[in-house]
């Protein structure tokens, strides 16, 4: 018989970025943890959950500082309640968490790792890269993808990076799910591969997979960064 308690490691969650997300994140880190365990186990977890109206104030203005200050403050919390790992549930806010996680006294996952790994395990060499606009706008993501895996991440034009940010922040954020947005997002996918070469797309806000999945464009290979980030977090749990 399994002794009780069953050993395994505390994962943190950055969550409230958004709350949509971060409930993603808990179904997808309990899922994972059950298929490998069974029974009634699930993961253990914390959640420290930001306020996502502070997290859109400080993305709109550019206030990067304010929101790694605004950052720190929750993953102390997470360091101090016992957690051994940590997650943030947005791919947007891994550029001021980057300069966080040295300081960081227990190891953070890195939202593009897991993905990079599987897009190089593919042999795929140039993606289209969906998010935030500050995803697709910087470089904070495509330069890890680059030099981590070789992989280039190309971003959409100026019109559809609009689009499809828009549809973040007005629908996504807010649990909406629209046939028309799903469309807009399933047109710029193919046009990024029939015109700029595209071998397959990250779906780099972690509420993008609500929207849009495998089954919509079954040829083009999509990389879901939630639920990958996620399978990375279990492995790493359940290793002794």
């Amino acid at each position: 018989m399994t002794t009780r308690p069953l050993k395994q490691k505390t994962i943190g969650l950055l969550g409230g970025c958004s709350n949509v997300a971060t409930a993603e994140y808990y179904r997808f880190l309990n899922d994972a943890v059950n298929a490998r365990l069974g029974g009634w186990d699930i993961a253990e977890t914390l959640i420290a959950g930001m306020n996502f109206g502070n997290i859109e104030a400080f993305v709109r203005n550019n206030d990067w500082d304010g929101l790694e200050g605004y950052m720190q403050l929750k993953i102390d919390a997470l360091v101090a309640g016992g957690a051994d790992v940590v997650l943030c549930v947005s791919n947007t806010l891994h550029k001021p968490l980057e300069g966080l996680i040295a300081n960081t006294p227990i190891p953070m996952i890195h939202i593009a790792d897991p993905t990079g790994a599987a897009m190089q395990a593919k042999g795929l060499s140039k993606v289209a890269l969906f998010g935030t606009r500050p995803v697709m706008q910087m470089d904070y993501l495509k330069t890890r993808f680059e030099q981590k895996f070789g992989i280039t991440a190309i971003a959409p034009t100026d019109q559809e990076q609009e689009d499809i940010d828009r549809i973040i922040f007005e629908e996504l954020v807010k649990g909406k799910l629209r046939d028309s947005s799903r469309q807009r997002y399933l047109e710029i996918a193919q046009r990024l591969r029939r015109e700029d070469g595209a071998e397959g797309l990250i779906l780099g806000c972690t509420e993008i997979f609500l929207l849009i999945e495998q089954s919509d464009l079954p040829d083009f290979p999509m990389f879901n960064t939630a639920e990958l980030h996620c399978n990375a977090a279990v492995e790493f749990a359940l290793t002794a």
